[in-house]
């Protein structure tokens, strides 16, 4: 990939990782238990997991 094209695909993964409500800064994804805040989850068809550490929760059946 381009240099270009790699910062405009981590300006959009910003994006999706944050949002602004009323002047403040809302995560919308979960942080994980065992490396604490600013190392986000990744979100699975059937499971959350950490790329991080690999701390994996699986998503529960309806």
């Amino acid at each position: 990939m381009k240099e270009k094209e790699r910062k405009e695909e981590r300006e959009m993964n910003k994006r999706e990782i944050y949002e602004v409500q009323d002047g403040k800064v809302i995560r919308k994804r979960k942080e994980c238990p065992k490396c604490g805040p600013g190392v986000f989850m990744a979100e699975h068809k059937d499971r959350i997991s950490c790329g991080n550490c690999g701390y994996t929760e699986f998503k529960q059946e309806k």
